[in-house]
């Protein structure tokens, strides 16, 4: 997988959840949202001891609380989506401040806000615990396709790199007293466009020619064996386990 690569929702620290192989944190965290998903709409009780789970994970992670709500607001469209249902859904009716409502629109909105807001902080604190690269050979680990495993690596690697040559792009339109001002001007910014799908296009074949030079085969290789131990596993564990008797209850009383 080559050298590490830090990004923006990686928090660094040595707690317990950090120390975890990646591997163990995404089985949790995925037997974590598939609980949740699971769980009657109408359990709201459960939704709120999900939220204590999180909290209690992100605590012993170190992570603030602050620092994870920020994160959160990657799902404001999502919430735009769900304040729409009440009003566009159909079916039966119902008066709140003077608002008519659809009860089913209330009920999936409720749905979309409390699975959306939990599957999003628990992956909040899966990125803020686990390095790209550590996720990258945590997936590996999990058996996921290689293939998409290397797109993902490629993509997460040279992001970065296109990002910087649009960066330097802008820089020479500016200081040759270019700025975009209106329709008058999309057809330099598309002129940029094409310019960067070129030369990343000449790269990403330079950097196959280079990779097959040095004896790529369709797979790439792996330099850290993560592992776990049984202890890692059951103390993985325990966020998803709890999650299930939780919806357990929520699914009988």
């Amino acid at each position: 997988m080559g050298a590490g690569h830090a990004h923006k929702l990686y928090r660094h620290g040595h707690s317990p959840v950090h120390a975890l192989p990646p591997h163990c944190k995404i089985a949790a965290v995925f037997a974590f949202v598939v609980v949740v998903v699971s769980t009657p709409r109408e359990a709201m009780w459960a939704f709120g001891a999900y939220a204590v789970l999180v909290a209690a994970v992100a605590a012993v992670a170190r992570i603030p609380a602050g620092y994870l709500l920020r994160r959160l607001l990657i799902e404001v469209p999502f919430v735009a989506f769900a304040v729409l249902m009440p009003f566009v859904a159909e079916g039966e009716r119902v008066e709140v401040l003077g608002m008519s409502l659809s009860v089913s629109g209330l009920w999936g909105a409720w749905n979309v806000l409390a699975k959306g807001t939990l599957g999003v902080a628990a992956s909040v604190v899966l990125a803020s615990t686990t390095e790209l690269r550590s996720l990258l050979l945590g997936l590996q680990r999990l058996k996921l396709p290689p293939l998409l495993v290397q797109i993902a690596s490629f993509m997460i690697r040279y992001g970065d790199v296109i990002t910087g040559e649009l960066r330097r792009m802008s820089i020479a339109r500016r200081s040759r007293g270019f700025e975009a001002h209106g329709i008058r001007h999309w057809g330099v910014l598309a002129k940029t466009a094409g310019a960067l799908f070129i030369r990343s296009y000449e790269r990403g074949e330079r950097v196959y020619l280079a990779m097959v030079s040095r004896g790529y085969t369709g797979s790439m290789p792996v330099i850290d064996d993560v592992s776990a131990t049984r202890a890692q596993w059951a103390y993985a564990a325990v966020l998803p386990a709890a999650a299930l008797a939780v919806c357990l209850m929520g699914w009988t009383l």
